[in-house]
């Protein structure tokens, strides 16, 4: 994919929505081990980009820094401009936070679980799914998307976050390390996630799966240094 004709150096600033401070419930009681169990949890009024970190958005990053190329960038399935950029690793995804801070002066990271969990549920409690609790071969044309790759950000209706992409289209890392069990030492304010691990965390559903939509509260994981087709990011900022 071509690089936008943007004088270098030049960033795209992110469209952020603000997520207000407040308690949720964080898991799932009939959910997998690792999404139990289900508590309490405070987080801090942050920003979340309000879609998936885009092929045209990381073109810019590569042209300014000179970062490597990824494995899919000039595959015709992953190449539009508008789709979510894949086959980052974990460290890229940071490298891509830092980058877009330095330019911005602003500072982008990417977000916690809890941080992830909480926008995702929109200020709504109990649900499944960002949209309510139907079941995801319920969605809208459910059966005719994510054929080949991703889709384009955006396509369809935000949560009440104003937040697109949630739960589908591609995994999105994580700052935190993963561990299965530690809901059950987590702390009730602002959770970071284990000090250490081998994996680090990652939220959202997937194309590439034979179910393509996540529940909120479903967790996976892979180490950071690994490249899938189905892994993205979206960034997030402290207020």
């Amino acid at each position: 994919m071509a690089t936008p004709n943007l004088p270098h150096g030049q960033s795209v600033e992110p469209v952020m929505r603000r997520i207000p401070e407040g308690w949720f419930s964080m898991g799932y009681a009939s959910g997998r081990d690792d999404e139990k169990p289900a508590h309490r949890v405070w987080v801090d009024a942050f920003e979340l980009a309000a879609y998936q970190t885009t092929n045209a958005d990381y073109a810019c990053f590569l042209e300014s820094t000179r970062h490597p190329k990824l494995l899919t960038w000039d595959d015709p399935n992953f190449h539009h401009p508008q789709q979510p950029v894949v086959s980052v690793s974990w460290f890229d995804a940071v490298a891509y936070c830092e980058w877009m801070s330095r330019m911005s002066g602003q500072m982008y990271r990417l977000p916690t679980e809890a941080e992830w969990e909480r926008a995702a549920r929109g200020g709504a409690e109990n649900l499944l799914y960002p949209w309510g609790n139907c079941e995801p071969e319920e969605v809208p044309n459910y059966s005719q998307r994510w054929k080949t790759g991703p889709e384009p950000v955006r396509l369809f209706s935000p949560n009440s976050y104003g937040l697109f992409n949630l739960g589908d289209n591609v995994h999105e890392w994580c700052s935190d390390w993963y561990d299965a069990a530690y809901y059950a030492v987590s702390p009730e304010r602002n959770p970071q996630g284990p000090s250490a691990g081998t994996r680090r965390a990652s939220r959202g559903g997937s194309w590439r799966h034979h179910i393509k939509v996540t529940r909120t509260a479903a967790r996976s994981s892979i180490p950071p240094e690994f490249k899938y087709a189905d892994y993205g990011f979206r960034i997030a900022g402290s207020l």
